[in-house]
């Protein structure tokens, strides 16, 4: 090394290199859409948001494979362990493929500020106006991932949720066709969102004055130290567990999934299915088991209420519904569930709580490919309208296109959990550990929904090859180069992670086995 040394601020630059990266590209990506020519936008925005992603992935393994450093960094505000360098590369893996997902411009309005159906919208269309800010929003909402689970402390936190989310509000407004639908389920988002922001921070104020301090490391030693104050702390976390319910959309504060699900551009929806939930439950982790874990007494009944509440509102909803959209909406809020069992199965052994978290990660993975590689099927399968969303209208999908209803029925297979796909290692792990934690009733009822939810899936396959099309079916679109790949990646982990899970188990052995920096 020359002499040289490397400094702790050199240190943690390194170790937070992933976020610097992706912040840095969305700014850029400010300055190109304030500086730049309208026709050179996209042929910098697009390359330069793929670019940040896999710099930022590249950098998520080198610094794992430098050895995890065992205090928080940022002046202990920002914890890089394994389960936040495991959780960062699923999201940024994810997040790289709904951008070739979101790189089709038929899904996105040309020109967001133009009133729908107006002669400005249609002056924009003409024009050929690519609505490119959805590149540097992306970047941010996914920098807002990365420092959402990794915060360790509730104001950071606090700050990453909010800067997660502002991007995702405005994403939902901007599809091309039915946008009255996409404006209503941005401003539904945006104001559910406010209440949800508005519990996280009233209990983070109450925690802090429980315990004098936002460190979930100090709120941890407050519990063990602090009396008379019960009502405070109670109080706090029921208010702060508000704010991260809703990001997972557990059930009751489910109700904002299913209309901004539908609502939103299909690629905004798969980035938020897939990411936006492995953030909050990272973040959720961290909280209940980093700052609450010896709290867990007083919150895991209340927990397991929620999760039997989540599978079952989940599983049951999603029967009734007749939009393709909400009825992965409601099987989205059924699988958050099945992880909250993994969250309840928090033990009195550090090898227990290492098997939960390693189970809950590779679920995350698992579910996370499935999930976008289904909403890119549905943005193929169209009708004069746009999106086929009504389930009549896939009636025999697979005499028009077998290949494509095949590859979407073995998604539905997944999130069904049927064996020899990755959906059925992901639960079957989530479950083994809630056992393993004392919590078999759970796991009951999670089987029990699994079972009904079974039942809507199969609906689906029977209605796209043994029901006749109609003459007037919706036609499958010739899929860009981007969504071929996005199917076709989602396929193959589905196969891979279903038929050889063992590598990725070991990779999440291995980020949990150090648990949480505390």
């Amino acid at each position: 090394m020359n002499g040289t040394t490397i400094t702790a601020p050199t240190i943690e630059y390194a170790l937070l290199s992933p976020m610097l990266i992706v912040f840095g590209a969305a700014i850029i990506g400010v300055l190109v859409e304030a500086f730049a020519p309208r026709y050179l936008r996209k042929s910098i925005q697009m390359p330069l948001t793929l670019l940040a992603l896999l710099g930022a992935f590249v950098t998520t393994i080198l610094t794992a494979s430098n050895g995890l450093p065992e205090k928080a960094a940022a002046m202990g505000a920002v914890a890089v362990d394994g389960p936040s360098l495991f959780i960062w590369g699923i999201i940024l893996i994810l997040a790289f493929i709904s951008t070739l997902l979101i790189s089709d411009d038929e899904q996105f309005v040309a020109q967001a500020a133009a009133v729908p159906g107006s002669v400005d919208e249609e002056e924009a269309v003409r024009s050929g106006f690519a609505q490119t800010e959805v590149y540097p929003l992306l970047l941010f909402a996914v920098g807002g991932m990365l420092l959402f689970p990794a915060s360790n402390d509730l104001l950071v936190m606090f700050v990453a949720l909010e800067v997660m989310s502002l991007p995702l509000y405005l994403l939902c407004g901007l599809a091309r066709r039915r946008r009255l639908l996409s404006q209503e389920a941005s401003v539904k988002y945006f104001l559910l969102g406010a209440f949800s922001s508005a519990f996280f921070l009233y209990g983070m104020a109450l925690l802090y004055g429980y315990a004098g301090s936002v460190d979930l490391k100090a709120i941890s030693a407050a519990l063990g130290s602090v009396s008379g104050e019960q009502t405070l702390l109670l109080v706090g976390v029921a208010m702060l567990a508000v704010g991260l319910l809703f990001k997972i959309g557990a059930a009751p504060f489910q109700a904002w999934k299913p209309d901004v699900y539908q609502g939103a551009p299909t690629a905004v929806t798969a980035l938020m299915a897939s990411t936006v939930l492995v953030a909050a439950f990272g973040a959720l982790l961290r909280v209940f088991w980093v700052a609450l874990g010896n709290l867990g007494w007083d919150w895991s009944p209340v927990m397991w209420g929620v999760a039997i509440l989540t599978m079952i509102v989940g599983a049951i909803l999603a029967i009734t519904q007749t939009d393709i959209k909400r009825m992965l909406a409601y099987s989205s809020i059924a699988h958050a569930g099945f992880l909250l069992t993994g969250v309840i199965a928090i033990g009195d052994t550090a090898t227990q709580n290492s098997q939960s978290l390693s189970a809950i990660l590779f679920y995350m993975a698992a579910y996370g490919f499935t999930t976008v590689g289904a909403f890119a099927v549905v943005t193929m399968v169209r009708d004069a309208g746009g999106e086929a969303g009504h389930l009549s209208r896939w009636a025999g999908l697979g005499k028009r296109s077998p290949l494509l209803a095949g590859i979407f029925a073995f998604f539905l297979l997944a999130f069904a959990g049927i064996p020899l796909t990755s959906g059925f290692f992901g639960k079957y792990a989530v479950f083994t550990a809630a056992v393993g934690g004392g919590a078999l009733p759970l796991v009951i009822v999670g089987v029990v929904s699994s079972a009904i939810a079974a039942f809507f899936y199969v609906r689906v396959i029977v209605l796209m090859f043994f029901n006749e099309p109609a003459a007037d079916g919706p036609s499958v679109a010739a899929p860009s180069v981007g969504t071929s790949a996005v199917v076709a990646l989602a396929a193959a982990a589905t196969v891979v992670l279903g038929v050889f899970p063992q590598p990725l188990l070991t990779l999440a052995d291995q980020a949990a086995s150090a648990l949480f920096i505390r």
